[in-house]
């Protein structure tokens, strides 16, 4: 059985409109570049518009990156980004999202060009609006350092898309339903997991009364082909069969 999701991320740049956008435009370019060449061309997009402190400039990324098929988000600070509509893009998106910036350069325009304080500012936005959004450890850097962590935001996206949807099906002592007295679930549900716990008595219940169930083969004989050769299980399928 193959469940792992493909991870296909937009990478948008920002930039304020006192700064040329030319700036960010050169840098994602550099960026995508640096990706193409260390990494896997179908992991990325890279998304056309820049954002320049414009909601109008968001809603047209936010739909380019839709339309591309991307499930995963790189806002790019190519020099101070616009902490609004970099910020409500990530509001919007559905899915994980991760900021990084550049780092100043030799080819500085106007003497002008790096990240540190717009990452800083971001950040701080992000927390006002409760936007969850992953931020590196070193989230400034070259286009090579940048495309390195956008490849390690691959397996973190692969992660959080795959668990949105899942549901965890546990069997403990507690009824169904009761999970006032359950272990710490909380960061489950933060991940969009649903927790169902079913009680043991219950289970044991209702075990025995589906001993003969003429159905069951058909069950296990679905769940087999679905997980494939290597899960048949003969013997316990010969238990549970109807005499």
């Amino acid at each position: 059985m193959v469940n792992m999701p493909e991870v296909k991320i937009g990478i948008v740049a920002v930039s304020r409109d006192c700064f040329p956008e030319s700036l960010s435009v050169g840098r994602r370019e550099r960026l995508v570049e640096a990706c193409r060449a260390k990494y896997d061309e179908s992991d990325i997009y890279e998304c056309p518009v820049c954002i320049v402190e414009s909601e109008l400039h968001m809603m047209q990324a936010l739909e380019d990156i839709k339309a591309a098929g991307c499930n995963a988000l790189c806002v790019y600070l190519g020099n101070f980004g616009p902490e609004i509509s970099e910020t409500m893009l990530a509001k919007y998106f559905d899915g994980p999202v991760m900021y990084i910036g550049a780092a100043e350069e030799e080819d500085l325009i106007q003497g002008r060009g790096d990240a540190y304080c717009g990452m800083l500012n971001a950040s701080y936005n992000l927390a006002l609006r409760n936007v969850k959004a992953y931020i590196p450890e070193q989230p400034v850097g070259s286009a090579s350092q940048c495309a390195d962590r956008i490849h390690e935001f691959i397996g973190i996206a692969r992660a959080v898309i795959g668990l949105s949807d899942l549901k965890i099906i546990s069997f403990g002592p507690r009824p169904l339903n009761f999970l006032a007295c359950n272990a710490p679930i909380k960061q489950f549900y933060n991940l969009g997991v649903e927790v169902e716990e079913n009680s043991e008595l219950d289970l044991f219940e209702a075990f025995h009364k589906h001993a003969e169930d003429p159905r069951i083969p058909e069950v296990v004989a679905d769940m087999e082909a679905e997980l494939g050769e290597g899960n048949k299980k003969p013997e316990i399928l010969a238990k549970l069969a109807p005499v």
